[in-house]
């Protein structure tokens, strides 16, 4: 079993966040280059796995195959909106991230786990599926999309949880945004995901009262365990296991 350290970042801006993962995959891909290199010393080196969670100040990312027109307004009314905006380096469209959202980067080495991204992405999806759940609302997948949808299969399908990663030598980063108590006005001026016929929601609408934040990153910690058979150890020094 893989053991995962958890680490709760609370409130951090987007590209402190983005920093720090790209600092802990080149720590990864560091020992993995002197492993290819032959230098003994890395063998005896274990290449850490991490699952941060955070919120966001308002912000848009766009992903690297993203159209930057979906972007709906300048830059003066993003000024006025107090939202920054990242051009990023993982897949997927434009998304916003912000207060009362759960964020959550998993910095893994895949071959570790499995070796196979598209089992990844639905591995995390799983995890939030499980995770809503808890909460008596019922999600699933659309087909030809990731992320974790409500009613995918109707007329009102709507998006409640997005996903965008980067993956370099199966060491992974970026990661998913769950809709919690999200202000979800602020994806009015954007075409989420570049989708344009399908909504957005969140757990707040969807059970009509506010939610404990922190309640929903405990289930999903646990979830996130059990769907990756893995051990999280938080900063605690408690162990959050997959059985």
């Amino acid at each position: 079993m893989n053991t995962v350290l958890l680490k709760d970042l609370g409130t951090i801006e987007y590209g402190e966040a983005w920093t720090l993962q790209e600092q802990y995959m080149k720590e990864g891909l560091d020992i993995k280059s002197a492993r290819f290199r032959q230098e003994a010393a890395a063998f005896a080196q274990t290449i850490p796995h991490y699952l941060f969670l955070c919120q966001h100040p308002h912000v848009y990312t766009l992903g690297k195959s993203g159209i930057e027109e979906n972007l709906l307004i300048n830059d003066q009314r993003m000024k006025d909106l107090d939202v920054r905006f990242y051009k990023t380096n993982r897949g997927g469209d434009i998304t916003y991230h912000g207060p009362g959202q759960m964020v959550a980067y998993p910095v893994l080495d895949l071959e570790q786990f499995f070796t196979d991204l598209g089992r990844y992405m639905r591995t995390l999806e799983e995890a939030i599926i499980l995770t809503l759940q808890e909460y008596g609302i019922v999600s699933g997948r659309l087909p030809g999309s990731t992320g974790v949808w409500l009613e995918a299969d109707t007329s009102q399908a709507r998006k409640i949880c997005a996903m965008g990663v980067k993956s370099s030598r199966w060491i992974t980063i970026h990661g998913l945004a769950l809709n919690v108590n999200t202000d979800l006005q602020y994806f009015n001026y954007i075409v989420p995901c570049g989708i344009t016929d399908k909504g957005v929601t969140s757990m707040e609408r969807e059970l009509g009262r506010k939610v404990d934040e922190e309640e929903v990153k405990r289930i999903f910690a646990q979830q996130f365990a059990k769907a990756f058979e893995a051990a999280l150890v938080p900063a605690s020094g408690s162990m959050v296991s997959a059985s």
